[in-house]
């Protein structure tokens, strides 16, 4: 009896675990964001929507609030908590929620990408 058949299920197996842990990982890690950004990224305060975020926008953002020295702001500490696969899982993660205008914006439109990183 040929073993092959059995050998590519258990591998199979293996991936989907190990992705279905990386999944729930970045949705943990995505809900620690719901905090500020809102559920999905969908945020209803002042601070940024995350949902519909360009990937390589997300990342560079968070990559350079990682290398800001001596500031305590949130932002920079949650980034330097991140390594770079957990940031790029979430940009993706983001990326696939659907864009939403907040209910207390009057126009639609995203908001400007600042010329100035904040703090």
């Amino acid at each position: 009896m040929c073993k092959l058949p059995f050998i590519f299920a258990f591998f199979a197996l293996i991936s989907a675990a190990a992705a279905n842990e990386n999944d729930q990982h970045t949705r943990i890690l995505a809900a620690s964001c719901a905090a500020c950004h809102g559920t999905n990224g969908l945020s209803q305060g002042g601070t940024p929507l995350l949902a519909g975020l360009d990937e390589s926008y997300f990342i560079g953002r968070m990559i350079e609030y990682r290398t800001r020295l001596n500031s305590t702001a949130v932002m920079v500490q949650h980034a330097k908590g991140l390594t770079l696969e957990e940031i790029t899982a979430l940009a993706k993660y983001f990326s696939s929620q659907a864009w939403a205008c907040p209910y207390f914006k009057r126009n639609c439109l995203p908001d400007p990408i600042p010329s100035t990183p904040e703090n």
